[in-house]
Protein backbone atom coordinates (compact mmCIF):
# COMPACT_ATOMS: atom_id res chain seq x y z
CA UNK A 1 0.00 0.00 0.00
CA UNK A 2 1.52 3.52 -1.08
CA UNK A 3 2.03 5.74 1.94
CA UNK A 4 -0.18 8.76 1.41
CA UNK A 5 0.36 12.05 -0.38
CA UNK A 6 -0.48 15.27 1.64
CA UNK A 7 -3.71 16.68 -0.04
CA UNK A 8 -1.14 20.47 0.34
CA UNK A 9 1.66 19.03 -1.69
CA UNK A 10 2.08 20.99 -4.97
CA UNK A 11 1.37 20.01 -8.68
CA UNK A 12 4.63 18.15 -10.16
CA UNK A 13 2.46 17.94 -13.47
CA UNK A 14 -0.59 19.38 -14.81
CA UNK A 15 -1.98 19.08 -17.91
CA UNK A 16 -4.72 21.44 -19.21
CA UNK A 17 -7.08 21.16 -21.95
CA UNK A 18 -4.23 18.92 -23.81
CA UNK A 19 -5.33 17.98 -26.96
CA UNK A 20 -3.38 15.82 -29.54
CA UNK A 21 -4.22 14.92 -32.53
CA UNK A 22 -1.91 13.11 -35.41
CA UNK A 23 -3.72 14.00 -38.24
CA UNK A 24 -7.03 13.33 -38.15
CA UNK A 25 -6.81 11.30 -35.27
CA UNK A 26 -7.61 12.70 -31.63
CA UNK A 27 -5.29 10.95 -29.50
CA UNK A 28 -5.99 13.36 -26.47
CA UNK A 29 -9.01 15.53 -26.07
CA UNK A 30 -9.06 17.85 -23.69
CA UNK A 31 -7.37 15.93 -21.02
CA UNK A 32 -7.48 17.77 -17.29
CA UNK A 33 -4.84 16.45 -14.99
CA UNK A 34 -2.56 16.89 -12.29
CA UNK A 35 0.12 14.87 -10.33
CA UNK A 36 1.41 15.79 -6.90
CA UNK A 37 5.11 16.07 -5.66
CA UNK A 38 5.74 12.75 -4.71
CA UNK A 39 2.70 10.99 -5.74
CA UNK A 40 3.34 8.05 -7.74
CA UNK A 41 0.61 7.70 -10.32
CA UNK A 42 -0.70 4.84 -13.06
CA UNK A 43 -1.87 4.92 -15.86
CA UNK A 44 -3.98 2.03 -17.42
CA UNK A 45 -6.60 0.98 -20.27
CA UNK A 46 -6.36 -0.22 -23.62
CA UNK A 47 -3.71 -0.12 -26.26
CA UNK A 48 -4.79 3.48 -28.06
CA UNK A 49 -5.97 4.97 -25.27
CA UNK A 50 -3.47 7.65 -25.16
CA UNK A 51 -1.36 6.66 -21.96
CA UNK A 52 2.07 6.59 -24.18
CA UNK A 53 1.25 9.76 -25.77
CA UNK A 54 1.43 11.36 -22.25
CA UNK A 55 5.12 9.85 -21.49
CA UNK A 56 5.72 11.23 -24.81
CA UNK A 57 4.09 15.17 -24.66
CA UNK A 58 6.05 15.03 -20.76
CA UNK A 59 9.95 14.20 -22.82
CA UNK A 60 8.90 16.78 -25.61
CA UNK A 61 9.12 13.97 -28.04
CA UNK A 62 5.58 15.24 -29.01
CA UNK A 63 3.78 18.55 -28.42
CA UNK A 64 0.64 19.06 -27.82
CA UNK A 65 -1.99 20.49 -30.45
CA UNK A 66 -3.58 22.64 -27.89
CA UNK A 67 -3.52 23.36 -24.30
CA UNK A 68 -0.94 23.82 -21.84
CA UNK A 69 1.26 21.15 -19.57
CA UNK A 70 3.22 22.30 -16.70
CA UNK A 71 6.28 20.68 -14.87
CA UNK A 72 7.03 22.29 -11.02
CA UNK A 73 5.04 25.07 -12.07
CA UNK A 74 6.66 26.11 -15.25
CA UNK A 75 4.80 25.57 -18.85
CA UNK A 76 6.49 22.98 -20.39
CA UNK A 77 6.26 22.92 -24.48
CA UNK A 78 5.44 27.38 -24.33
CA UNK A 79 6.96 30.25 -22.31
CA UNK A 80 4.98 33.59 -21.80
CA UNK A 81 5.85 36.09 -23.51
CA UNK A 82 4.18 39.86 -23.07
CA UNK A 83 1.32 38.42 -21.74
CA UNK A 84 0.99 35.27 -24.94
CA UNK A 85 2.19 31.88 -25.00
CA UNK A 86 4.36 31.32 -27.48
CA UNK A 87 6.26 28.05 -28.40
CA UNK A 88 9.22 27.59 -26.29
CA UNK A 89 12.72 26.81 -27.92
CA UNK A 90 15.12 24.37 -27.47
CA UNK A 91 17.20 25.85 -24.24
CA UNK A 92 13.73 25.92 -22.55
CA UNK A 93 13.05 22.27 -23.18
CA UNK A 94 16.41 20.94 -22.61
CA UNK A 95 15.74 22.87 -19.08
CA UNK A 96 12.86 21.41 -18.16
CA UNK A 97 13.38 18.00 -19.48
CA UNK A 98 16.09 17.59 -17.41
CA UNK A 99 14.09 17.07 -14.35
CA UNK A 100 12.42 14.11 -16.03
CA UNK A 101 13.78 10.96 -16.71
CA UNK A 102 11.86 7.99 -18.36
CA UNK A 103 12.45 4.07 -19.25
CA UNK A 104 11.31 3.42 -22.24
CA UNK A 105 9.80 0.03 -23.47
CA UNK A 106 12.61 -0.97 -25.49
CA UNK A 107 16.17 -0.53 -23.91
CA UNK A 108 17.44 2.20 -25.75
CA UNK A 109 20.79 1.57 -24.68
CA UNK A 110 24.34 3.03 -26.66
CA UNK A 111 25.15 -0.17 -28.36
CA UNK A 112 28.92 1.49 -28.96
CA UNK A 113 29.18 2.31 -25.43
CA UNK A 114 29.78 -0.13 -22.58
CA UNK A 115 27.46 0.32 -19.17
CA UNK A 116 29.67 2.79 -17.24
CA UNK A 117 29.36 5.40 -20.13
CA UNK A 118 25.85 5.32 -20.75
CA UNK A 119 25.11 5.81 -17.63
CA UNK A 120 27.71 8.46 -17.14
CA UNK A 121 27.82 10.40 -20.78
CA UNK A 122 24.04 12.37 -20.23
CA UNK A 123 25.60 13.56 -16.63
CA UNK A 124 28.38 14.78 -17.51
CA UNK A 125 27.36 16.28 -21.30
CA UNK A 126 24.13 17.48 -20.02
CA UNK A 127 24.41 18.67 -16.27
CA UNK A 128 28.16 19.61 -16.51
CA UNK A 129 29.13 17.23 -14.08
CA UNK A 130 33.08 16.23 -14.00
CA UNK A 131 33.21 12.80 -15.30
CA UNK A 132 34.72 11.18 -11.74
CA UNK A 133 31.55 12.46 -9.81
CA UNK A 134 29.67 10.93 -12.70
CA UNK A 135 31.24 7.82 -12.43
CA UNK A 136 31.23 7.26 -9.00
CA UNK A 137 27.22 7.72 -8.88
CA UNK A 138 27.11 5.52 -11.74
CA UNK A 139 28.67 2.88 -10.24
CA UNK A 140 26.35 3.89 -7.01
CA UNK A 141 23.37 3.03 -9.03
CA UNK A 142 24.56 -0.12 -10.59
CA UNK A 143 25.55 -1.62 -7.08
CA UNK A 144 21.26 -0.42 -6.31
CA UNK A 145 20.40 -2.50 -9.51
CA UNK A 146 22.24 -5.27 -9.15
CA UNK A 147 24.60 -5.14 -12.07
CA UNK A 148 28.57 -3.99 -10.43
CA UNK A 149 30.42 -6.11 -11.52
CA UNK A 150 28.80 -4.55 -15.33
CA UNK A 151 30.36 -1.86 -16.03
CA UNK A 152 32.44 -2.35 -18.21
CA UNK A 153 30.36 -4.71 -20.82
CA UNK A 154 28.43 -3.87 -23.70
CA UNK A 155 24.88 -4.19 -23.91
CA UNK A 156 24.77 -6.73 -25.95
CA UNK A 157 26.22 -9.29 -23.45
CA UNK A 158 24.03 -8.42 -21.35
CA UNK A 159 20.01 -10.24 -20.94
CA UNK A 160 17.21 -8.68 -21.61
CA UNK A 161 16.53 -8.20 -17.77
CA UNK A 162 20.04 -6.69 -17.36
CA UNK A 163 19.77 -4.25 -19.88
CA UNK A 164 16.18 -2.91 -18.50
CA UNK A 165 18.05 -2.39 -14.87
CA UNK A 166 21.09 -0.61 -16.80
CA UNK A 167 18.57 1.36 -18.54
CA UNK A 168 16.26 2.38 -14.93
CA UNK A 169 19.93 3.12 -14.04
CA UNK A 170 19.93 5.81 -16.53
CA UNK A 171 17.38 7.47 -16.26
CA UNK A 172 18.22 7.97 -12.23
CA UNK A 173 21.61 9.16 -13.30
CA UNK A 174 19.77 12.73 -14.42
CA UNK A 175 18.81 12.78 -10.75
CA UNK A 176 15.53 13.26 -12.23
CA UNK A 177 12.52 14.45 -10.30
CA UNK A 178 9.91 13.13 -12.46
CA UNK A 179 10.49 9.71 -13.77
CA UNK A 180 8.23 8.18 -16.08
CA UNK A 181 7.66 4.44 -16.87
CA UNK A 182 6.35 2.80 -20.42
CA UNK A 183 5.54 -0.40 -20.39
CA UNK A 184 8.98 -1.44 -18.91
CA UNK A 185 8.48 -5.13 -18.34
CA UNK A 186 6.66 -5.61 -21.94
CA UNK A 187 10.13 -6.03 -23.97
CA UNK A 188 11.14 -8.83 -21.70
CA UNK A 189 10.87 -12.83 -20.96
CA UNK A 190 8.55 -13.68 -18.24
CA UNK A 191 10.47 -15.09 -16.26
CA UNK A 192 12.53 -11.31 -16.33
CA UNK A 193 9.52 -8.91 -15.34
CA UNK A 194 9.35 -10.08 -11.74
CA UNK A 195 13.08 -9.34 -11.13
CA UNK A 196 12.63 -5.93 -12.59
CA UNK A 197 8.99 -4.91 -10.80
CA UNK A 198 11.01 -5.46 -7.92
CA UNK A 199 13.56 -3.23 -8.49
CA UNK A 200 10.95 -0.92 -9.62
CA UNK A 201 8.35 -0.93 -6.44
CA UNK A 202 11.92 -0.36 -4.44
CA UNK A 203 12.84 2.92 -6.45
CA UNK A 204 9.33 4.00 -6.05
CA UNK A 205 8.87 3.42 -2.62
CA UNK A 206 12.01 5.48 -1.60
CA UNK A 207 13.00 9.22 -1.91
CA UNK A 208 10.57 11.24 -2.98
CA UNK A 209 10.35 11.09 -6.70
CA UNK A 210 7.21 11.50 -8.69
CA UNK A 211 5.98 8.66 -10.84
CA UNK A 212 4.20 8.66 -13.94
CA UNK A 213 3.50 5.10 -15.15
CA UNK A 214 1.97 3.00 -17.94
CA UNK A 215 1.56 -0.50 -17.24
CA UNK A 216 -0.28 -3.62 -17.98
CA UNK A 217 1.11 -5.20 -14.78
CA UNK A 218 -1.86 -4.62 -12.38
CA UNK A 219 -0.72 -6.09 -8.75
CA UNK A 220 2.45 -3.78 -9.38
CA UNK A 221 -0.06 -0.63 -10.33
CA UNK A 222 -1.72 -2.01 -7.24
CA UNK A 223 1.33 -1.83 -5.21
CA UNK A 224 3.28 1.38 -5.63
CA UNK A 225 0.42 3.80 -6.74
CA UNK A 226 -1.31 6.53 -4.43
CA UNK A 227 -3.84 6.70 -7.47
CA UNK A 228 -5.06 5.09 -10.75
CA UNK A 229 -6.39 6.34 -14.03
CA UNK A 230 -8.31 4.58 -16.35
CA UNK A 231 -7.87 5.77 -19.85
CA UNK A 232 -10.35 5.09 -22.77
CA UNK A 233 -10.37 7.05 -25.85
CA UNK A 234 -8.51 9.67 -24.87
CA UNK A 235 -10.11 10.64 -21.56
CA UNK A 236 -9.74 9.87 -18.32
CA UNK A 237 -13.45 8.01 -17.27
CA UNK A 238 -12.27 6.63 -13.42
CA UNK A 239 -10.01 8.37 -11.20
CA UNK A 240 -9.34 6.77 -7.81
CA UNK A 241 -6.95 4.78 -5.00
CA UNK A 242 -5.68 1.37 -6.29
CA UNK A 243 -8.21 -0.26 -3.55
CA UNK A 244 -11.13 1.01 -5.18
CA UNK A 245 -10.52 0.98 -8.99
CA UNK A 246 -8.86 -2.84 -8.48
CA UNK A 247 -11.88 -3.85 -5.61
CA UNK A 248 -14.50 -2.19 -6.93
CA UNK A 249 -14.53 0.47 -10.11
CA UNK A 250 -17.40 2.33 -11.02
CA UNK A 251 -17.14 3.03 -14.46
CA UNK A 252 -18.53 -0.19 -16.20
CA UNK A 253 -15.44 0.49 -19.00
CA UNK A 254 -13.18 0.07 -15.94
CA UNK A 255 -14.66 -3.23 -15.00
CA UNK A 256 -14.69 -4.72 -18.59
CA UNK A 257 -10.80 -3.69 -19.22
CA UNK A 258 -9.64 -5.42 -15.70
CA UNK A 259 -11.86 -8.27 -16.06
CA UNK A 260 -9.66 -9.04 -19.32
CA UNK A 261 -6.45 -8.06 -18.03
CA UNK A 262 -6.64 -10.14 -15.19
CA UNK A 263 -8.26 -12.91 -16.91
CA UNK A 264 -5.72 -12.93 -19.69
Amino acid sequence: MAAEISAGSPPMVRFERVVKRFGDLEVLRGLDFEVRRGERVTLIGPSGSGKTTILRLLMTLERVTSGTIEVDGECLSHVRRRGRLVPADERHLRRIRRKIGMVFQQFNLFANMNVLRNLTEAPVRALGLPREQAEARARELLEMVGLADKALEHPSRLSGGQQQRVAIARALAMEPEVLLLDEVTSALDPELVAGVLDLLRDIARSGDLTVLCVTHEMRFARDVSHRVLMFDHGRIIEDGPPEQIFSDPAHPRTRAFLQAVLDA
